[in-house]
């Protein structure tokens, strides 16, 4: 894989933040589904502290940013439903055709 262009990683850069505050606001919609959901409010509460413990580790909340992970970040992202093909509007097609790549493996 080729390496990063500048104008990809500061366009990464500005969207991830954006990408994961949308996914973040799905997140907030199913835990308060959940919480208003039948039941126990001490089941309720476990089940969202269980969420959340697992929800932490995932890309579209927590991220370590890096140039060299960017097309595999991305990939995942997608894979994870975070962001679509569509969000890549503006990346260069090298960057583009390298995340395709990767997800029709």
């Amino acid at each position: 894989m080729a390496e990063i262009s500048k104008a990809d990683w500061k366009l990464f850069c500005e969207r991830v933040p954006e990408w994961q505050e949308h996914y973040m606001e799905r997140l907030t919609k199913k835990y308060i589904e959940l919480l208003r959901s039948p039941g126990n409010a001490s089941d309720h509460f476990w089940k969202l502290e269980k969420r959340i413990k697992n929800d932490k580790k995932h890309p579209g909340v927590m991220l370590e940013m890096r140039k060299s992970e960017v097309i595999w970040d991305i990939a995942i992202f997608i894979k994870k439903k975070v962001i679509t093909l569509k969000d890549l509007e503006g990346f260069s097609m090298e960057l583009i055709e390298s995340v395709s790549e990767i997800l029709n493996q």
